[in-house]
């Protein structure tokens, strides 16, 4: 300390020395109870089960020393990772007694993470060549590797060329060019550990796993240039990975003279390559020597570059979302792939610009982070890892019944209504199975659902609940998607400047569901590039000189809205609809959701809505729904189940095929008016339905009930479109018996027609059968004086007559039983509409 009381330099500086032995003393010394201990490290390392097997082994002598069992699973070639959580650093109690401020050693580490990444490194190598046990432990010969052989004869050589050189400089009096063995500045007076570096020999990486204890991570925009060189903790969406590429960790040179080998350990981007050779022999003599980089000699380790982008949900108003660059290396690469929601932990660190950059750049940094761990937020359901009481929750589920209807209920509770549309969704959910065929030919297994309605009718909220519950969910827009950012683009990678592909929505949902909202208004060039992907589901990529194929098995969820902005009821379905006929027959289930007045509807709606907004939470329902944690476990669950099968006694096949037969049937009697387009993928539709009820059900086997539901489902989607047009306005949803009473009025019109004759009813008196149709029975029977006063008023007029079986012709042809049609020939009859001739066949309308 100087006259003014400010410490030296040398008092500032760190005993590394001695921090390296505190982080000996902490690898040797930490013990953990193996029967609270369920995992270690990465978590998804294979790794990980081996060495922990070493951790509950008795008889090694290490049972419960978590970092020695490590280092012992390195030793032995089963890890490449060393991986120090720092919650037990904190239990461990250490603390940094050099540092007068007392600082805890875990703190230490996470404010200077790359010092320590080091000191533990060479605290553990020290650990593998003193500690007995360690020592003792044996390679077997089946994982040993060419590095130990190529490793064991270069020390084997340096030691005897050191030996050598050192004889012959005792004999020659130079000694002092040498260097003293006592001063430990010499060349080669150490023998080969001063000549090989020790990353060069090192098998294994230091990773910091930072505190459970240290609170939410954070974002972004909340990393500063205070963190520079911290272990920080971010969670963002993965938009960028790049190729794995090798790295060079130590740069290996041959003298093309002497033919010694020389070592450069590399620790930046770039380097500047050693080009002389630090022999004594070229001083001696006065030669010169060129070294050349020798690949063989040299050390790289795995290098990948991702792009995170933070959440949505963490952007500022009116701001954009940032971007920051983080570098994987080693064990940790290919641990995250584009699209993934990813937390981060890793050290801050600064990178000055080079070349052209710098001369703009000035004194600014660029900055990245060196991850030591990724953690998947939102994992696949084979990785998904649920609690207990979740797993509770879902055999409390398999063992009350009604799984269908309870599980479809509890899909945006928060949404009224939309029973069919939230039991097809579940299905979404659950899928099927991928067929592969014996010539290679594979048969998709994941459902497409488009939902086309009018405004706020809660498309858009049904997409965004299905995008969160996947755990590889993807919500895009139609307007902001062009082709290419639903497939492939071509984009240069900024770290090797070569042409590379990158995933856009369709490939990101890799295994997961796309959501695509406003799917009309996307141009219809771009909308014909999914048309692969939905049936093959694979992308075919031929531009820039890159031809290749990528995977997008995913599920396609889209809403879109009729083509006049809201459905016009005075239109066919196809003029509404107006997709054409190749994208509508890949979409296995097509829902109209259409918003028409209905009181009673109307009422019941504003008040669910209203409570949502009031309470924050759906009104109490007749039913417990699950929670979206439970929902998810159980179509895990699901999904893991065996591929459902079809019994071989081929009953069940002929049911199927006779459901196709009759769809087709109806389709050619509907003629221009049929509601949809049935082909040969109806029939893999219900298939695929049938498979997704029986992986719901838990079972193996494809049963006639789930047929049935499949052929009602899709049944359900055709007849949301099949209604004949309406004239005037107003009328809600219909009921079986009013649906048939308008196919009954559409063939008297047609009769009216083809006879010449007008019916006697005016505008008027229509618009007063289609309010008496739409509404309950309590209100036709309201409206039976009227009517029946009307009737007696116009008795002089002529009836017109329809023959039953041309009714009953155009009634089953549209989907509706027998019954049906008669409970609504005696309740119209009843009302005095018609009157029904049992005995004649013939059905008159009243004049």
């Amino acid at each position: 300390m100087d006259a003014l009381g400010v410490p030296s330099s040398a008092e500032q500086r760190p005993d590394y020395e001695q921090l390296k032995e505190r982080c000996k003393e902490f690898l040797k010394d930490h013990k953990v109870d193996v029967g609270l201990q369920a995992e270690y490290g990465t978590g998804d390392s294979p790794d990980v089960f081996e060495t922990d097997a070493l951790l509950r082994d008795q008889d090694s002598g290490l049972a419960g020393f978590k970092y020695l069992t490590q280092l012992l699973a390195i030793k032995k070639r089963m890890s490449r990772v060393l991986t120090v959580e720092l919650d037990d650093v904190i239990a461990h109690g250490e603390v940094d007694v050099s540092n007068t401020a007392g600082i805890h050693l875990a703190e230490e580490i996470m404010t200077n993470t790359k010092r320590y990444v080091d000191l533990f490194a060479r605290a553990a190598d020290e650990l593998l060549e003193t500690e007995e046990e360690l020592v003792t432990a044996q390679v077997s010969q089946a994982t040993a590797e060419p590095l130990d052989v190529l490793m064991e004869s270069r020390r084997r050589h340096q030691a005897e060329h050191a030996a050598e050189r050192q004889r012959q400089a005792q004999n020659e009096g130079l000694r002092i060019i040498m260097g003293d063995p006592s001063d430990g500045h010499g060349l080669y007076d150490n023998g080969a550990e001063d000549v090989i570096p020790a990353p060069l020999t090192r098998r294994f990486q230091v990773l910091f796993i930072p505190p459970t204890a240290q609170g939410k991570p954070l974002s972004l925009r909340q990393i500063r240039a205070d963190d520079i060189g911290k272990l920080v903790t971010f969670t963002g969406v993965v938009t960028r990975v790049s190729e794995v590429k090798p790295k060079v960790v130590v740069a290996g040179f041959s003298c093309d003279t002497c033919g010694s080998e020389v070592y450069q350990e590399v620790k930046n981007r770039q380097f500047l390559p050693i080009s002389e050779c630090p022999h004594p022999d070229h001083k001696l003599n006065k030669t010169i020597s060129r070294l050349s980089l020798n690949t063989r000699t040299t050390k790289f380790s795995k290098f990948q570059e991702l792009k995170i982008q933070e959440n949505a949900d963490q952007v500022p108003v009116g701001a954009i979302p940032r971007t920051m660059t983080v570098h994987l290396n080693g064990e940790v690469t290919r641990s995250a792939t584009a699209g993934d929601v990813v937390k981060v932990s890793g050290v801050f660190l600064p990178v000055p610009y080079s070349g052209l950059a710098a001369l703009k750049a000035g004194l600014l940094s660029d900055t990245y982070v060196e991850a030591f761990h990724v953690e998947q937020l939102r994992k696949s359901y084979e990785k998904e890892a649920f609690s207990p009481e979740i797993h509770a929750a879902v055999e409390e589920i398999m063992q009350g019944g009604n799984i269908f209807d309870r599980l479809s209920q509890s899909i945006a509770p928060e949404i009224y209504g939309h029973e069919d549309v939230k039991k097809a969704l579940l299905l979404l959910m659950v899928g099927a199975p991928e067929q592969n065929l014996m010539d290679g030919m594979r048969l998709r297994g994941d459902l497409h659902i488009m939902l086309m309605g009018d405004p706020g009718v809660a498309k858009s909220q049904l997409l965004k609940y299905l995008a969160r519950a996947t755990p590889r969910g993807v919500y895009t827009t139609g307007k902001g998607s062009s082709g290419v950012g639903l497939t492939a683009a071509v984009v240069r990678d900024s770290v090797t400047n070569e042409l590379m592909l990158e995933g856009g929505a369709l490939i990101l949902a890799d295994r997961g569901i796309c959501c695509i909202d406003e799917f009309d208004k996307m141009n219809e060039i771009d909308r014909t590039a999914i048309h692969e992907v939905m049936e093959q589901q694979t992308v075919s990529i031929a531009k820039a000189g890159i031809t290749t194929t990528l995977n997008a098995r995913a599920a396609v969820l889209a809403a879109a809205n009729p083509a006049y902005g809201r459905y016009n009821r005075r239109k066919p379905p196809a003029q509404n609809i107006n997709l054409p006929a190749a994208l509508l027959s890949r979409f296995d289930l097509l829902f109209l959701l259409l918003d028409e007045a209905d009181p009673g509807k109307d009422l019941r709606l504003a008040q669910h809505v209203t409570h949502v907004h009031r309470t924050g939470k759906n009104p109490p329902l007749t039913f417990s729904p699950v929670s979206l944690d439970v929902l998810r476990a159980y179509v895990a669950k699901a999904r893991a189940m065996p591929s459902p099968v079809i019994p071989s006694d081929g009953l069940l096949s002929e049911y199927v095929v006779n459901h196709y037969i009759s769809m087709r049937e109806e389709e050619k009697e509907a003629g221009t008016k049929a509601s949809g387009y049935t082909t040969a993928r109806s029939l893999l539709s219900i298939l695929r339905l049938a498979q997704a009820l029986t992986r719901l059900r838990l079972s193996d086997e494809v049963t006639q009930d789930d047929v049935d539901e499949a052929v009602r489902l899709i049944k359900a989607s055709k007849e949301s479109i099949s209604e004949e047009p309406v004239l005037g306005a107003g009328g809600g949803s219909q009921d079986p018996i009013s649906a048939i009473y308008m196919l009954i009025r559409a063939l008297a019109r047609e009769s009216e027609l083809q006879d010449g004759d007008a019916m006697d009813d005016d505008e008027d008196d229509d618009d007063d059968e289609a309010r008496v149709a739409g509404g309950n029975a309590s209100s036709r029977a309201r409206s039976t004086p009227a009517r029946a006063g009307h009737a007696s008023s116009g008795a002089g007029a002529r009836a017109l007559a329809i023959p039953i079986p041309r009714i009953e012709n155009r009634v089953l042809a549209a989907g509706f039983s027998r019954q049906q049609l008669e409970d609504c020939l005696q309740e119209y009859d009843a009302i005095n509409v018609w009157i029904y001739d049992v005995f004649a066949q013939k059905l008159r309308f009243l004049a």
